[in-house]
């Protein structure tokens, strides 16, 4: 009974996604957060394939500051893949950029329709929190299904996973992540450039709020030095494909 009742209570007990930021191109880790083994046993991603010089790429839209469109000018003139998570605001109010990521190849996953704090739900309004996404970019776009959910807030616990689990979703959070969503408290294209290319390492999952201007204005020097670093920009896809493969996270 007692090892039933910790169950329970891991499974029920919220937090908040942090991690040991990488440093000089070492990997980052979660392994003092206390969720590790959660991630784990949900199949959750945190980092990607380490064996190798990768980078993922990832945008938050919870929505449209002028940004995305000068986003995806430079993703399509650099043939940078990339995932956008959007909420139901983006669905929305941007349909036509919805459109525009699925049409030039990049993937649109889901960050729940309202952004809740989805460990305060019931398993049935987490569901429909993710069909409502999912739903919504089907009419509106090409892409029909949708495989990678990132937890609103970065709140979650077992059972949030768990149900996203049922509902076909990989749980996609970050490696790679600075303060950038501040879209009054913006310091310059070189200062998100440092943010960004200091905490560069393999299988680097990279969050990125599509909001900030410095982003839009520093990703074509991230990506062109990046490269030059001997990097590469691969896609969820590649890695979920990958994960077959014998690597370690």
């Amino acid at each position: 009974m007692a090892n039933a009742l910790m169950v329970e209570a891991d499974g029920d007990k919220a937090f908040h996604f942090g991690f040991k930021r990488s440093v000089g191109g070492q990997l980052p880790s979660i392994q003092e957060e206390g969720f590790a083994h959660i991630l784990d046993q949900n199949e959750a991603l945190f980092i990607g394939n380490t064996s190798k010089k990768v980078l993922y790429l990832t945008f938050d839209n919870g929505y449209e500051n002028g940004f995305t469109a000068p986003i995806l000018d430079t993703l399509r003139e650099k043939k940078v893949p990339a995932a956008f998570f959007v909420t139901g605001h983006y669905v929305k109010d941007q349909p036509e950029l919805i459109k525009r990521m699925v049409d030039e190849g990049h993937i649109v996953g889901n960050h729940s329709w309202s952004h809740p704090d989805m460990t305060t739900m019931s398993n049935d309004q987490i569901r429909q929190e993710l069909a409502r996404v999912k739903d919504g970019v089907a009419a509106i776009s090409s892409q029909k299904s949708m495989h990678y959910l990132r937890p609103p807030r970065g709140i979650f616990n077992d059972r949030v996973l768990a149900v996203s689990r049922e509902e076909g979703y990989t749980s996609v959070f970050w490696s790679l992540a600075y303060k950038d969503w501040e879209v009054n408290n913006q310091k310059g294209a070189d200062y998100a450039y440092q943010q960004i290319m200091k905490q560069l390492h393999p299988g680097s999952i990279m969050l990125i709020h599509s909001v900030s201007s410095d982003n839009a204005a520093a990703l074509p020097r991230v990506i062109d030095d990046a490269r030059a670093k001997g990097y590469e920009f691969e896609s969820l896809d590649m890695l979920m494909a990958e994960k077959l493969l014998p690597f370690s996270f």
